[in-house]
């Protein structure tokens, strides 16, 4: 075997299902990331659930194979945020990497100032969002204009701020610096959260350094940094990767008999007796039977997305009966519970 082909075959790619919370590091864009940890994890399907800018780290999850289907609820998620506002300067791009545009002095930062800042910028707001994002007008991103120093009109996105905590801190890059903790809807720019506040306070402002702390209920403490994934066997970085369901586990969860769930992965809509399927709701997830579940045996096997209208479950987002069977089989070689009751149901 030649040199070559035995590379080639270190690197063969294949399916692999979960999701990885990943730390992101500063300096990577977060397809940059995704593509190191699919690498890492030789994945033949990935994708992340919303970027976040090379200056900013923490909270990215990834999504694999089956899990991709569900990264939209990610995208959707509310967000806690932690940045350092540097006060005097505005930049090209809001944030470190960008060139000084303006540079005004600052006033004297008082905690009743801080505390009027608090309460003007909580709540519902109108942002208009940054020239230097990946928004499309036109179907180019703005920041492709942005670099050739073009600026063209975006209309303000309707966020919310739901929690904001203000306090002055030290920074040698700036005469005055402001820590702000975030929690916030999506589609919010905190990059122009700063920009904003700096208006406010009359000195203007750019971002010094900017970290995700959590997403959708998904922490930094939860995360795994590319070091410490590089460091890793490939079985604990398999080990590292949550269940594809996790990313809906937040909603109700419907468990399906063994016709039903293999009528219902044909994409077939169930109608079940009055309050079967429980109250109607935009999205639940649902399981297939395991055949030992009596006794305490194997877990049910997820099966998709749906919704409930009128006692009808409805499918919204399935997954393929390779990709159960590529669980299962995961599942199995790792040594954990496998639900043989709904292997079934790929052959169904």
């Amino acid at each position: 075997m030649t040199q070559t082909s035995s590379h080639r075959q270190k690197i063969q790619r294949r399916p692999v299902h979960g999701v990885l919370l990943l730390d992101k590091p500063l300096g990577l864009s977060s397809n940059q990331a995704l593509q190191k940890a699919k690498w890492l994890l030789r994945a033949d399907k990935a994708g992340h659930t919303g970027t976040l800018d090379p200056l900013a780290t923490g909270v990215l999850p990834l999504c694999f194979g089956a899990a991709t289907k569900f990264s939209q609820i990610q995208l959707d998620a509310d967000k806690t945020y932690e940045a350092v506002l540097l006060l005097g300067q505005k930049t090209s791009t809001a944030d470190a990497e960008g060139d000084v545009i303006e540079t005004r002095p600052v006033p004297e930062i008082t905690p009743a100032l801080l505390q009027d800042l608090t309460a003007r910028f909580t709540g519902p707001l109108a942002q208009v969002p940054p020239m230097y994002s990946a928004l499309k007008k036109d179907g180019k991103a703005l920041y492709e204009y942005a670099r050739k120093g073009q600026e063209v009109e975006r209309e303000a996105r309707h966020i919310t701020i739901f929690k904001l905590e203000m306090a002055v801190v030290r920074d040698e890059r700036a005469p005055a610096a402001i820590k702000i903790t975030v929690s916030c809807s999506k589609g919010t720019y905190i990059r122009t959260l700063g920009e904003d506040i700096g208006e406010a306070i009359g000195c203007g402002a750019h971002l010094g350094s900017l970290r995700r702390l959590e997403t959708g209920g998904f922490t930094a403490r939860q995360c795994v940094s590319l070091p410490a994934l590089e460091a890793m066997t490939e079985p604990e970085r398999e080990a590292c990767l949550l269940a594809p369901q996790t990313l809906v586990s937040a909603y109700p969860s419907v468990t399906l008999d063994a016709d039903n769930a293999g009528r219902f992965l044909s994409g077939l809509r169930r109608r079940g007796q009055p309050g079967q399927w429980g109250a109607d709701a935009p999205l639940v997830q649902v399981y297939g039977p395991a055949a030992n579940a009596g006794q305490g045996g194997d877990a049910p096997a997820f099966l998709g997305s749906a919704h409930i209208t009128a006692d009808e479950l409805i499918p919204q987002r399935l997954l393929s009966p390779i990709e159960i069977q590529d669980i299962l089989a995961a599942a199995q070689s790792s040594g954990h519970a496998v639900p043989t009751g709904a292997a079934a149901l790929v052959h169904h």
